[in-house]
């Protein structure tokens, strides 16, 4: 009974024994069968979309993506491209990068109307599949960066272009033309500077499909399209899963803060509201607003090649519109600080032209300032200061709330108004005090404590100046008059 049982168990464990070996084999075989086949496997396509300047956020957005792919063994990674060139960063890094890279990198340009120019033409060149949409441009290279046009001369952009042209099997000469012309998307793929032109992201996908590209892993042959339907419906798609990914909210940001037109913006409007807070006499949610704009376009000139003289002039048109927005309308100030801000804002960048504010923001923005200051701001001083001349006398008496300490001048509120308002150097009031109107020059109120104020010694100094000049005397300083002698008796 013992035995067959026993028999029975080992005839079992045998059985399981060749059934692994068998799985090892088939296992090995099929590995040894995809490495000879070079194919990377279907593990999911990363797209990047890069929209804009090749800054910092930008260049981190594709180097991630490249780790993240290398590190998961993707099938390969599409950058999604659409630059006028690099600010504040080096494309040579990313290049580096998609040499070291063991899955294929593939730039599309598009959508139609895209563009990759400057740096961008050398990211498009790295690629080991470089696509560009119908309606697109590609070029020119040169200036690499646009922050700093003169580091990189028109020999060293062609001869790198070629460079990388030549290692992913494209025309070099092609290529090297892209240096210092823009060519259409046909005209750069009819040259050899690009493989194809493909109307969209999904049949640049599906039509690398069985394309042998060369990485840093070697020759790898990419399977990325499957068929499905029947008969006339029978069509390609991807056959396994593309991400999409772009920049978060914190890159959004910094990316639209780099950007040199709207660091510009930001600081002509922080400069202004800053300056609307102070004629409001407070210190409120419009300083606070500027005070970040201003903060948000110094982060943005850092990566920026900016000329701080020109800086310099658009704070003095702030400065030199204020001195007239007081006085209450033009005048040579307004003159002054009109040319001071054109000036500021047509050479506040250096570097290439493709950083300078274009003409149609620069033309609102300075119009839109021009107006805030000389018409917008006048009549807000003039309601909030000041009320109909009729009655002021009237106002001597009246109690009232000190809303800005007044030490010896604030801002206080009588009767639901706010006013201007001083008092004695030697009775200041604290914010939020009762104060009492004793006088009213002009739109400025005289105030002093509700229970009176202490008297300084300069102003009775003064009254008494005041005293001498007009010949009067006081008691106390005029002589005394000598009395008549009496009549003696019986004369």
């Amino acid at each position: 009974m013992h035995f067959p049982l026993r028999c029975l168990r080992l005839t079992a464990a045998l059985v399981l024994v060749l059934c692994a070996a068998a799985t090892l084999i088939a296992s090995a075989s099929a590995g040894a069968s995809t490495a000879s086949d070079g194919r990377p496997g279907r593990r999911g396509i990363l797209v990047v979309q890069v929209e804009g300047a090749i800054d910092p956020p930008n260049a981190e957005l594709v180097l991630d993506a490249i780790d993240r792919a290398n590190d998961d063994r993707l099938t390969m990674v599409v950058l999604q491209l659409d630059s006028k060139g690099a600010v504040g960063t080096s494309v040579g890094d990313l290049v580096r990068a998609i040499d070291r890279s063991r899955v294929p990198v593939v730039v599309w340009v598009g959508p139609s109307g895209a563009e990759a120019s400057s740096g961008a033409t050398l990211l498009l060149e790295a690629a080991h599949v470089a696509v560009a949409s119908p309606g697109s441009n590609v070029g020119p290279a040169d200036p690499i960066r646009l922050d700093e046009p003169d580091e990189s001369p028109v020999a060293a952009a062609r001869a790198e272009l070629a460079r990388l042209a030549a290692a992913r099997g494209r025309d070099p000469q092609g290529a090297a033309k892209l240096a210092a012309r823009s060519l259409s998307a046909e005209d750069a793929a009819r040259v050899g500077a690009t493989n194809a032109v493909r109307p969209t992201l999904g049949e640049t996908i599906v039509a690398l499909d069985g394309k042998q590209v060369t990485t840093a892993a070697g020759a790898l042959r990419l399977s990325t399209a499957k068929v499905i339907g029947e008969g006339r419906d029978r069509r390609r798609q991807p056959n396994q899963e593309v991400v999409f990914d772009s920049l978060g909210i914190g890159g959004q940001v910094r990316h639209a803060l780099l950007g040199s037109s709207m660091a510009y913006f930001l600081l002509i409007a922080g400069l202004a509201l800053i300056v609307f807070e102070f004629f409001a006499a407070s210190v409120g949610f419009a300083a606070a607003v500027g005070a970040v704009a201003v903060v948000g376009a110094a982060y943005g000139f850092a990566s920026l090649p900016v000329h701080l003289w020109a800086v310099a002039l658009l704070v003095f048109a702030a400065f030199g519109f204020s001195i007239d927005a007081q006085a209450g309308g033009l005048g040579a100030w307004s003159a002054i600080a009109t040319v001071s801000l054109l000036v500021g804002s047509f050479f506040l960048y250096g570097g290439s032209s493709e950083l300078h504010p274009p003409w149609w923001l620069v033309g609102p923005v300075c119009l839109g300032a021009w107006v805030f200051y000389l018409f917008a701001i006048p009549p807000f001083i003039r309601a909030r200061f000041s009320t109909p001349t009729l009655g002021r006398e009237g106002m001597i008496g009246e109690l009232g709330t000190a809303d800005v300490a007044v030490d010896p001048d604030g801002v206080v509120t009588v009767r639901g108004a706010r006013w201007r308002a001083r008092t004695n150097r030697a009775t200041p009031m604290e914010r939020g005090a009762t104060v009492r109107v004793v006088a009213v020059e002009g739109v400025v109120l005289e105030v002093e404590p509700e229970e009176g104020g202490a008297k300084d010694y300069r102003d009775r100094g003064r009254s008494a100046a005041k005293g001498s000049e007009s010949g009067d005397e006081s008691p106390a300083t005029k002589s005394p008059t000598p009395e008549a002698p009496a009549p003696e008796f019986g004369s």
